[in-house]
């Protein structure tokens, strides 16, 4: 069992059914998947580009990242229905627990001028979306080898209801929220 997952049964668990007072264990939030993706718009003009984030993406999540295609023709963006956009990958189980830890401990206080992340990243329902401006702050990448600083989208998908409850169980799995 991964760390990460020891500290949510030992103590966010009963932390949060203390504050809400859920009757079940079942009521609990927990989280369900996290799902990186790396939208590539330059790749319209160069194929290659794609192999290139799928294979960061893939040592950043440790697992095989998808191509993902555009779904319709867009003219103004140079972009054909099928055509590569974009790379993702769903991260649940083990795997999730663990990209959370790295992302908790390594690499969010590898970002510049870091402070904690925004409180209005969720989506009314208790997910929770950050946005990263660069791949370098994860270990895995190998700064030589980096063309180009591509971001990328993680969303962390919870069973909470409501955005406190999802805020909650973020925050006290590590989650440095920013305080103003």
């Amino acid at each position: 069992m991964s760390r990460m997952r020891e500290r949510y049964v030992s103590e966010v668990m009963p932390a949060l059914r203390k504050e809400f007072g859920y009757r079940s264990v079942m009521a609990i939030p927990k989280l369900e998947k996290i799902v990186v993706n790396m939208g590539l718009g330059e790749a319209t003009q160069n194929v290659k580009l794609i192999d290139v984030g799928v294979d960061e993406l893939s040592r950043i999540t440790g697992q095989r990242a998808v191509v993902r295609r555009a779904k319709k023709s867009v003219a103004q963006f140079k972009v054909r229905q099928g055509q590569p956009i974009g790379s993702m990958v769903t991260l649940r189980g083990q795997q999730m627990y663990e990209f959370l830890d790295r992302l908790i401990s390594v690499a969010l206080p590898r970002v510049r001028d870091f402070r904690g992340i925004s409180l209005r990243g969720f989506d009314g329902r208790g997910n929770y979306t950050l946005g990263l401006k660069d791949q370098l702050i994860f270990l895995e990448i190998d700064y030589m080898q980096v063309d180009k600083m591509r971001g990328m989208n993680i969303s962390v998908v919870t069973t909470a209801g409501t955005d406190e409850e999802g805020r909650k169980l973020l925050q006290l799995m590590g989650m440095p929220f920013r305080t103003s």
